[in-house]
């Protein structure tokens, strides 16, 4: 094989090597904004219902009950028909972890002058895309710069 088909070769791989990670990526992002989400309306109101999870998202119920169900099969959450929804203990886990990580994004945005309120906003997106050593680079960036 000659050296250009070999890194032929190499490049698509690599390719789709990211192209997974991205795949991997969005399918773990739903789970994480709904367990985060079902967490803060805990905290806030004490329950989470489906309706009030729908209302958040700006789903409709039959979208935030697909999705609840998915919770539910992945063990992340427990609910019954016309009952709250309530975090597992593996969903609490993924619920703490998905906080910590947006805040961190917050907080590295905001260390790099981006606004407050544009962090937050842009945070929801980029904390879902970001692998281990990008979290552990910007915690170092943010632990340094306080």
């Amino acid at each position: 094989m000659s050296s250009s088909s070999s890194n032929q070769g190499r490049s698509h791989a690599d390719a789709s090597r990211r192209f997974q990670r991205t795949r991997d990526d969005h399918a773990t992002e739903l789970a994480e904004d709904y367990v985060e989400l079902i967490a803060d309306l805990i905290a806030e109101t004490g329950e989470a219902r489906t309706v009030d999870i729908a209302s958040r998202l700006g789903v409709t119920h039959v979208t935030a009950t697909n999705a609840i169900n998915r919770l539910k099969r992945d063990g992340l959450v427990t609910s019954e028909p016309y009952r709250s929804v309530f975090l597992t203990d593996k969903g609490r886990q993924l619920a703490i972890a998905a906080r910590e990580r947006h805040d961190l994004v917050v907080r590295f945005l905001i260390a790099l002058g981006v606004p407050a309120s544009d962090a937050e906003i842009d945070a929801e997106g980029i904390e879902h895309h970001i692998g281990d050593s990008t979290v552990e680079a910007m915690d170092r960036f943010v632990g340094d710069s306080s």
